[in-house]
């Protein structure tokens, strides 16, 4: 029998990146003389990746007003990414119940996985920083494989790297780009409803989990065609 995988998204899903996502967004925008953003505004442009953020973010200058006709949105991108890379958990912090929800799924069989859009190198920063690394099998970043979240390409990639099999692996997460891998990639759902995706996103998933203590059980429910 193959083993039981939890594949987990990290922005809104593990960690609340919000608070740092928004203030290095902020600098960013400041170094072109841009009007700045609000925290409500970042939130709303989280997923995708950070090519997508900083797309969004220009977006937003440009509908305020300011000329952005001369930037190189690949420049911008690794501006953000000399703003963010330094200082990533300054201000972030785990979801109430991540790290004992995680230590709780290993002790009941689980393997877990990341799969984010975020820069690979950056994702494992993180994972170390906030103590949990050596809890995942594996990290599938952004820049892991040739494509990324919502391909399934990624997930796939990433369920693979973790010795999985998409019949018994569980992707939990918060965003359509997770949902959506998920359901191509032919594996179940959670959607993580303390994050930051609207409810209505969990009529993409298996399943929605309230809390991160939700998650071992749902998951199991999940494996085992209960739901």
């Amino acid at each position: 029998m193959s083993v039981k995988l939890a594949v987990f998204d990290m922005d809104g899903t593990l960690i609340d990146s919000l608070p740092d996502l928004a203030d290095c967004a902020r600098q960013l925008l400041s170094s072109y003389s841009f009007p700045e953003v609000t925290d409500t505004e970042v939130r709303a442009m989280i997923g995708n990746g950070v090519a997508a953020l900083v797309e969004r973010l220009l977006a937003s200058a440009l509908s305020k007003g300011a000329d952005v006709g001369s930037i190189s949105p690949a420049e911008a991108c690794e501006r953000f990414m000399e703003f963010y890379t330094p200082r990533a958990t300054r201000y972030s912090r785990l979801f109430p119940g991540t790290e004992e929800t995680l230590k709780t799924m290993r002790a009941q069989g689980w393997r877990l996985a990341v799969c984010t859009n975020k820069p690979e190198v950056a994702a494992l920063a993180i994972l170390e920083r906030f103590g949990l690394f050596e809890l995942f099998s594996c990290v599938g970043g952004g820049d892991s494989f040739p494509a990324r979240k919502p391909d399934p390409v990624h997930l796939l990639g990433t369920i693979k790297k973790a010795d999985g099999t998409p019949e018994q692996s569980v992707m939990i997460g918060d965003m359509s780009p997770d949902l959506i891998a998920a359901r191509s990639a032919g594996c179940r759902s959670l959607f993580a409803a303390w994050g930051y995706g609207g409810p209505e996103l969990a009529e993409m998933a298996d399943m929605q989990v309230a809390d991160m203590h939700d998650v071992p059980k749902a998951a199991e429910q999940l494996l085992a065609g209960s739901v």
